[in-house]
């Protein structure tokens, strides 16, 4: 039986695990724009790339972003659609979770360290969040964290002004996309993550499942859509000039 993990924030990711988190098959492309078109294709090869059925799926993982509204639309509406499709549960997790875990294990930051990620919100924004480190290694192998500020979104200089400081006796590590972006205000680790992969998404859902954790499906937007409905005219009074 196997969880199959979406993520639309960014680029579109797809992966397939194991019960126990065993990674059975991934695709991933950077592609930002035309997010339902590479989806279901990409679903479809994760499937057959691991000689897998959509019957075989026990659960389906989705990343909530935060991002732009269309992308992570995409996403989620296609995880609802396929779990309710299957009868089988669907599991929100923020794709910035994703990133700090990943990091925690690329870096070997342990208890005290923090990370704080930055992904791409464009307007020369980034999306954050910061991250406390709890276990470097929890239940199913996969790294603990907290989040001790955001998720919300800024410019990244206001960021690294009020969230880049070290935390006492730990690290502060810099990961993702954002950082990379705008390494005049935040520096990013070396070899860090800059993406979530839908596969650390899918552990993540995992282990907070069997935690007893509620996941829920719910978009981070963190702004209001670039369209919005016009506003009513007001009807000019008679015999106004």
């Amino acid at each position: 039986m196997a969880v199959l993990a979406i993520d639309t924030s960014a680029a579109v990711a797809v992966a397939l695990v194991s019960d126990d988190g065993r990674r059975l098959a991934a695709r991933s492309v950077d592609e930002r724009r035309r997010h339902a078109e590479q989806l279901a294709p990409m679903i479809a090869e994760v499937l057959a790339d691991a000689g897998c059925t959509r019957a075989d799926l026990t659960a389906v993982v989705a990343g909530t972003g935060p991002a732009p509204f269309t992308g992570l639309r995409v996403g989620l509406v296609t995880a609802r659609t396929l779990a309710l499709a299957l009868g089988v549960p669907v599991l929100g997790v923020a794709s910035l979770d994703a990133v700090a875990v990943q990091a925690v294990a690329d870096l070997g930051l342990t208890p005290d360290d923090e990370v704080l990620v930055a992904t791409d919100a464009r307007r020369r924004e980034v999306y954050w969040a910061r991250y406390r480190v709890i276990a470097h290694e929890g239940p199913h192998g996969v790294p603990v964290v907290e989040t001790v500020a955001g998720p919300d979104v800024g410019k990244a200089a206001a960021v690294a002004a009020v969230h880049g400081t070290p935390p006492v006796g730990g690290r502060l590590a810099v990961v993702g996309e954002g950082a990379a972006l705008y390494p005049d205000a935040l520096t990013a680790d070396e070899d860090a993550p800059t993406l979530p992969d839908a596969a650390v998404l899918a552990r993540v859902a995992l282990q907070r499942r069997d935690a007893g954790l509620e996941l829920p499906t719910e978009p981070l937007y963190l702004r209001r859509p670039d369209v919005h409905e016009p506003t009513r005219a007001v009807p000019a009074t008679a015999g106004g000039a």
